[in-house]
């Protein structure tokens, strides 16, 4: 009953406006009251759980997509992707989710890729005839798009709660990722020809006397940071912690010496914005490690194992019970307290009905994918909603349209063909 409670409060607080980390601390609080636990030893193993040199790639990370936001990147990407899809039906939008994508493999993570790829989208693609609530959730989704394609600080917290390979997590979302790239952008083609006129999109705004030359030329030190980051990583030069520290100096580099757009002013700005970023998910870290660690020791995870097995033995049925449990989770509480509570908890049943550990973590990321974008929380349409200018009732129904013909199939074919999610892994060595 008292993981239940905990759960409850939880939600209550988060729904109440308490920021997410002292949600947290509350949950905490109610634990060790309610199974009378020692505080000094639980704060020593709190600590020592922090303790980790992959923990430093999420710091780093944080780092390189503000300094790639400053530095613009974002406006040569958008450049870019416009100039590959000009003229074509729906051409605007694939460029949006295009984009998010390229920007994902980045920054790794969604607020980022709203905040650049947004700001400078949402009115041109209004201007063209794109309804500002369905822009705002295209937006929302594909800029999860950052969760899957590598490098994700979803991943990378997933892999230190449950002790799993970074670089193999990075992988096994490659595939999924590219499917919920090419899938948004023929939705979209779909959608485009609903609302839009012929000949709409004749041309992408601003680039009418630019060569497709110079964009590209323009583009290319941006494109060059995914390849060297993966690279590096895939090609064993560099551990995903070092690839952040790369990113940083390459972002800088790019920002101050090619693009000349990173002042010094706004180099403080990203030092500034990434701390806080970073303190907020470490104090979210220490208190679910401390969490799990009463959890643990109180045997939660094994009850809930039993419990799920008591309705039913069907390994069928599991996978789809747990699913809908994580999307409902995801509804109501950020992509951070998903996978850093709710997943480890999960994480004993699967090695019992034989899912692998990496599959499950490429399982959790689509289901964040779609939790962050379905109502009453919401956090990411919310905040796309505020950037494309509309309420957040216009972009309800193109969001959940998204998610049921494009996120969800995705997420059950993930789950149901773990080769979508292991195959890559398994091709370049790293599981």
């Amino acid at each position: 009953m008292e993981p239940i409670w905990a759960m409850l409060i939880l939600i209550g607080l988060m729904v109440f406006g308490v920021p997410v980390a002292w949600s947290f601390a509350g949950v905490l609080m109610f634990l060790i009251w309610a199974y009378d636990v020692g505080t000094t030893t639980l704060l020593l193993q709190g600590f020592r759980s922090l303790d980790s040199v992959i923990l430093l790639a999420l710091p780093l990370f944080v780092l390189a997509g503000y300094l790639m936001q400053s530095g613009g990147v974002a406006r040569r990407l958008i450049g870019f992707m416009e100039l590959m899809v000009r003229g074509r039906k729906g051409g605007l939008g694939a460029s949006l989710v295009l984009s998010s994508g390229v920007f994902g493999a980045i920054s790794g993570t969604a607020t980022a890729a709203v905040a650049s790829i947004g700001t400078i989208m949402a009115d041109p693609l209004a201007a063209r005839g794109y309804p500002r609530g369905y822009t705002s959730a295209l937006l929302g989704l594909s800029s999860l798009l950052g969760i899957l394609i590598p490098p994700s600080l979803t991943l990378i917290l997933f892999g230190v709660v449950t002790r799993q390979s970074i670089t193999a997590l990075f992988a096994a979302t490659i595939v999924p990722g590219v499917l919920l790239l090419v899938a948004l952008i023929i939705f979209n083609r779909f959608m485009a020809k609903r609302f839009l006129p012929d000949g709409a999109e004749a041309g992408a705004p601003g680039q009418a006397q630019e060569r497709g030359a110079t964009i590209f030329g323009k583009a290319l030190p941006a494109l060059s940071v995914p390849v060297i980051i993966l690279g590096g990583i895939y090609g064993g030069v560099f551990t995903p912690t070092e690839a952040a520290a790369v990113a940083c100096v390459v972002a800088i580099f790019i920002g101050f010496f090619i693009y000349r757009d990173l002042t010094f002013g706004g180099l403080w700005n990203s030092f500034v914005e990434a701390g806080q970023t970073t303190g907020t998910i470490i104090f979210i870290l220490l208190f679910s490690f401390m969490i799990g660690r009463v959890m643990v020791s109180e045997g939660v995870p094994q009850d809930l194992t039993r419990a799920v097995a008591a309705l039913t033995e069907s390994r069928i049925l599991i996978l789809l019970l747990v699913n809908a449990f994580l999307i409902f989770v995801g509804m109501i509480m950020d992509d951070l307290s998903v996978t850093v509570v709710i997943a480890p908890l999960f994480m004993p049943l699967m090695r019992e009905i034989g899912i692998d550990p990496v599959h499950f973590g490429s399982i959790v990321a689509c289901s964040v994918v779609i939790g962050a974008n379905s109502p009453p929380v919401a956090p990411i349409l919310y905040m796309a909603c505020r950037i494309g200018k509309v309420s957040i009732h216009h972009a309800i129904v193109p969001a959940l349209q998204m998610i049921f013909f494009v996120a969800l199939p995705i997420m059950i074919a993930v789950t149901f063909i773990p080769a979508l999610s292991l195959l890559v892994p398994r091709l370049l060595g790293v599981h």
